[in-house]
């Protein structure tokens, strides 16, 4: 199981927290003694006023996925070593300043505007890649980065500029016009960078490492956090010097859409199979090992009527056979609507073939926002095509789709709903 934790996670928060549960189990409360009965193998204690602290903090370390409280206690170590938090305000310092703006963070900020704010940094301050290896690898001039290296060869593995990333990550990460970012990545990884380095995005589980930034895309959206423009070649690259192709991040943050480009990468190179490499020793049970990671990816697919991506790791053999017909067989006992299993178009004709409802809720909102928010183009269509409501409001703000793609920066499809919105 993928431990889930809060984002910056302490040990002073978690020992609160597991003397809370101890009192409250002393006080007989009802719901500390039935998380107790489920997390701890000994089940309810017998004298409730005996509860000791060691096993409410095993209780509050189970709440959290992890095995135990020295395993909890050892992660927490090891994410006070590697945690970034690229959304910490950047002083104006425009050495500082321009890589924050011009490479992804993961956050809300991330965007055009964004990228466009670097670039005026540095129009003012066109020596920045002289001055900085950081702005050297944003920019992805090979024969700045070597300037650098020839001064200062440690800089490789330096963890510099104002997130604490090394060189050959700025270079996946940035989002600006780039001279050669595959001519930078290659004088970075024969100086000897690593192809595996990266961080805990606020200390959580899941690292993101120079390969997650290549394929981009995020909660956010594609729109704000797209791919880099040579993220499969520069991918490669990564692969074949060494980077692990487990990465979880990345999986996670492309499998809301239909693309399968990631997997048809990660699959050759390995995906799903190994031992997880570093990252996995780093962070042990707190990182999904590779089958978990790929066999998430198949339970998604199947969910979501994604049939090429599941006949794709059907292929690499991670799941059996190849779904076919309808998607609604996948969701048996499913509270979800039929149409919540209709990722792509043929998917949509199919649900509202057989009288489905296209406009029914998922989480709040309908396919059509959501196919709105990533920008595929051909779902919006079909989802039109088949009735579905263009005016249609969110629960929680009230918001189009039109609203979504406009949030999102997914202009294409925003200009398709533009036409066909009513309000």
């Amino acid at each position: 199981m993928a431990p889930s934790l809060p984002a910056n996670p302490s040990l002073e928060r978690f020992r609160r927290d597991a003397r809370r549960l101890q009192r409250a189990v002393r006080a007989n409360d009802p719901t500390a003694l039935a998380e107790v009965s489920r997390h701890h193998p000994a089940g309810a204690p017998a004298d409730p006023a005996a509860f000791a602290l060691t096993a409410a903090q095993h209780v509050v370390a189970r709440q959290v996925g992890f095995s135990s409280w020295p395993r909890l206690r050892a992660y927490l170590r090891t994410a006070d070593e590697l945690r970034r938090d690229p959304t910490v305000t950047v002083d104006d310092d425009p050495v500082a300043r321009f890589p924050a703006l011009a490479c992804l963070t993961y956050s809300q900020g991330d965007g055009p505007a964004r990228w466009a704010a670097a670039g005026e940094v540095l129009r003012t301050h066109p020596d920045l890649p002289a001055r900085s290896l950081a702005a050297a690898a944003v920019v992805g001039d090979p024969d700045a980065v070597r300037r650098h290296l020839e001064d200062r060869p440690a800089g490789v593995a330096a963890e510099t500029g104002p997130f604490g990333w090394t060189a050959l990550f700025h270079v996946a990460a940035s989002r600006v016009p780039q001279r050669d970012p595959i001519a930078t990545a290659r004088v970075l990884l024969d100086a000897g960078a690593d192809p595996n380095a990266g961080y805990l995005w606020q200390g959580l589980p899941t690292p993101f490492t120079v390969l997650t930034p290549c394929f981009g895309e995020g909660e956010a959206g594609p729109g704000r956090q797209p791919r880099h423009p040579a993220g499969e070649e520069l991918a490669s690259l990564l692969l074949a010097r060494g980077a692990d192709p487990n990465d979880a991040q990345t999986l996670y943050d492309r499998m809301f859409g239909r693309d399968d480009g990631h997997l048809r990468i990660l699959l050759p190179a390995g995906l799903g199979r190994g031992d997880g490499g570093p990252w996995q020793r780093r962070l042990g049970e707190a990182l999904e090992t590779p089958e978990d990671m790929v066999q998430r990816q198949v339970d998604w697919a199947r969910e979501h009527g994604f049939t090429e991506r599941l006949a794709l790791l059907a292929s690499y053999g991670f799941t059996e056979g190849r779904p076919t017909g309808s998607p609604s067989p996948w969701r048996r006992g499913s509270t979800m609507p039929p149409i919540a299993a209709a990722a792509t178009p043929e998917g949509v004709r199919m649900v509202a073939a057989a009288g489905g409802d296209v406009d029914a809720r998922i989480d709040g909102h309908t396919l059509l926002h959501h196919a709105a928010w990533i920008g595929d183009v051909e779902l919006v269509e079909a989802l039109l095509e088949c009735g579905a409501d263009p005016d249609a409001r969110d629960d929680e703000h009230g918001s189009t789709p039109l609203n979504w793609a406009e949030h999102g920066q997914a202009e294409t499809t925003a200009a398709i709903l533009r036409l066909r919105s009513r309000t």
